[in-house]
């Protein structure tokens, strides 16, 4: 069974230095630890001088009957889920999807949350990341971050998590979308919603002269340079306009931007 001292030991092997880190992290994957969330999380705050995770909402999301065009949506859908969806609240969950931890660090006396109605990040000693966030720029977040040299961290979870590579992705030009939020407001756009990360994995081999990796348990845990990872990932696109997209048929939004360039 992990303990505390067995992660902290781990993570402060990587080295990061006085930066900041966006991680994203699977507690299962770890295999046992005494302590549970708590436990990985205190011994991240040991590693890092500020850390933010997603504290994305997705319960809030409505599809509207109509829209704008090429927005990689099929309007009208998901009536059901429309009729479940959830008002936006500051203190409401992170989506299950992004994993215990991260709801742990939402939880903590100490984090803050923005307040975007689906895209939120939480952070603690990351006042101005979080601050930093608006409505029509969700991955200010990442910006902040990445400015401060901070570093991407995966905790038993693979790119396909990464939010920071649609930062990359942002910063290329690509195509990006507008969702919808139900809120006490009433139900609001958000602009500037990135493609799918299926396809984030193909990043990998690009990463290889960067990554520090470490054994954790039974987790692989994968740390990366922001600068180098959107550096690496507006490259690729530059490159190539369709890198990254996933090779799904169904998937609307890579579809979309793949229509861009035939």
């Amino acid at each position: 069974m992990l303990t505390f001292r067995d992660l902290s030991s781990a993570f402060q092997s990587l080295d990061l230095g006085d930066k900041p880190v966006i991680a994203h992290a699977s507690l299962s994957s770890f295999g046992a630890v005494r302590g549970g969330a708590e436990t990985v999380l205190g011994a991240l705050l040991t590693a890092a001088n500020a850390l933010v995770m997603p504290a994305f909402t997705y319960s809030t999301m409505i599809t509207p009957t109509d829209g704008p065009s090429n927005n990689g949506i099929t309007y009208g859908a998901n009536k059901d889920s429309n009729r479940m969806a959830q008002f936006f609240d500051p203190e409401m969950p992170v989506d299950k999807s992004i994993g215990i931890i991260a709801e742990t660090l939402r939880q903590h006396p100490q984090a803050r949350r923005s307040r975007h109605p689906i895209y939120s990040f939480a952070g603690i000693h990351a006042e101005q990341a979080i601050e930093a966030q608006t409505l029509g720029n969700p991955f200010a977040p990442i910006e902040v971050l990445t400015q401060a040299q901070g570093w991407v961290l995966l905790l038993g979870v693979n790119h396909t998590a990464n939010t920071s590579i649609h930062y990359g992705e942002q910063r290329a030009g690509r195509r990006q979308f507008v969702r919808w939020a139900l809120t006490y407001q009433g139900v609001i756009a958000c602009s500037n919603w990135p493609g799918c990360s299926g396809g984030f994995e193909q990043i990998t081999p690009h990463l290889e002269w960067f990554v520090r990796k470490i054994q954790v348990g039974n987790a692989l845990v994968q740390a990366i340079p922001l600068n180098n990872l959107v550096e690496i990932v507006q490259e690729l696109i530059t490159d190539n306009p369709l890198a990254l997209l996933c090779n799904h048929a169904a998937c609307e939004r890579c579809q979309v931007i793949r229509n861009d360039f035939i």
